[in-house]
C-alpha cells in the first residue's frame, strides 16, 4: 500500500503526466458532454466512424512527416459532412452512412500504411493511444480545441437540445436542424481527433459513449446527465492515467475499462434501487 501510494506521489513529479492528466481532463470533459447531444440522437456510433477516418488521416500524416492533429482535423469535419450528405441524400440511415464511409477509410489508411512500410512505431500508438508522450503542441491544441468545443456546445445549447429531442418539433419552432448537425458535425470531428491521442482510434467512441449511458442509469433531469457524465468521464481518465503509470499498464485500455466499471456500478445501483 505504502509503494502505491509513493507511486502517487512520484508520478506528479515527472512532467509527462502532468500534461496527460490536462490533456485527458480537457477531453473527457468535451467528449462527455457532447455524447449526450450524440446518444440522444441515436447516432452514437458517428463516434466510431470517424475514429476510423482519423486513423486513414493519421497515417497520412505521417507518411508526409505532418502533425496528425494538423491533417486530421480538417479531413474529419469534411468526412463528417460527407456521412450527414449520404444520410440525406442517399436515403441511407445514419448507420450505414457511417459504415460506408469508415469501411473505406479503413482499407485507405492500411493502403497507405503499407506505402510508409507498415505499422510503425508511431501509427501503432495512435490505434490505441499513449497519452503518456504527449508533446507541447498535442497539449496546446488539445486545450485550445476542447475550449472550443465546450464554448460551442454551450453557445448552442438550447437548440442542439431541441435537435436532440426532436429534430420535426425543434424545425418547426425555427431551428435551423441542419446547421445544428453540421455544428454536432464539427464538434465530434474534433473531439474525436483529441480523443485518439488519449485512447487511440480503436476506443475513442468509448469516451463519448460510456460517460453519458452510465450517467443516464441514474439521472433525473438533462443537466443532472451532463454533470454525471463529466464527474465519470474526468475521474476515470485521471484514475486511469495514474494506473497506468503506477502499474504499467496501457493507458488507453485502462480508462476504457474504468469506464465500463463505472457503467457496471450504476447499472447495478438502478436495478437495486428499482427492485426496493
Amino acid at each position: 500500500m505504502n509503494q502505491i501510494v509513493s507511486s502517487l506521489l512520484e508520478a506528479f513529479q515527472y512532467q509527462f503526466i502532468i500534461k496527460a492528466l490536462i490533456v485527458g481532463s480537457m477531453i473527457a470533459l468535451s467528449s462527455s458532454v457532447l455524447g449526450i447531444f450524440l446518444v440522444l440522437k441515436k447516432f452514437s456510433m458517428i463516434g466510431d466512424g470517424l475514429a476510423h477516418v482519423s486513423f486513414a488521416t493519421v497515417a497520412l500524416a505521417l507518411l508526409l512527416n505532418s502533425s496528425p492533429l494538423l491533417v486530421s482535423i480538417p479531413v474529419v469535419i469534411l468526412a463528417s459532412f460527407l456521412i450527414l450528405k449520404l444520410n440525406e441524400k442517399a436515403d441511407l440511415h445514419g448507420d450505414a452512412a457511417i459504415g460506408l464511409v469508415s469501411s473505406f477509410s479503413v482499407a485507405f489508411g492500411v493502403l497507405l500504411a503499407s506505402v510508409s512500410s507498415g505499422f510503425n512505431v508511431d501509427l501503432f500508438s495512435y490505434l490505441f493511444g499513449s497519452i503518456l508522450v504527449i508533446s507541447d503542441l498535442d497539449l496546446v491544441l488539445s486545450i485550445i480545441l476542447s475550449i472550443v468545443v465546450i464554448v460551442g456546445l454551450f453557445l448552442f445549447y438550447n437548440a442542439l437540445v431541441a435537435v436532440a429531442h426532436d429534430e420535426e418539433f425543434a424545425g418547426v419552432i425555427g431551428i435551423d436542424v441542419k446547421l445544428m448537425n453540421r455544428i454536432i458535425a464539427i464538434l465530434t470531428s474534433i473531439t474525436i481527433v483529441l480523443g485518439i491521442r488519449v485512447v487511440g482510434t480503436m476506443l475513442i467512441s468509448s469516451m463519448i459513449i460510456f460517460p453519458t449511458v452510465t450517467a443516464l442509469q441514474l439521472s433525473k433531469s438533462f443537466k443532472q446527465t451532463i454533470a454525471l457524465s463529466i464527474s465519470v468521464s474526468v475521474f476515470c481518465v485521471v484514475t486511469g492515467v495514474l494506473l497506468s503509470f503506477v502499474l504499467n499498464l496501457p493507458s488507453g485500455a485502462t480508462i476504457v475499462i474504468l469506464n465500463a466499471i463505472c457503467f457496471a456500478i450504476f447499472f447495478g445501483i438502478k436495478k437495486i434501487g428499482g427492485r426496493g
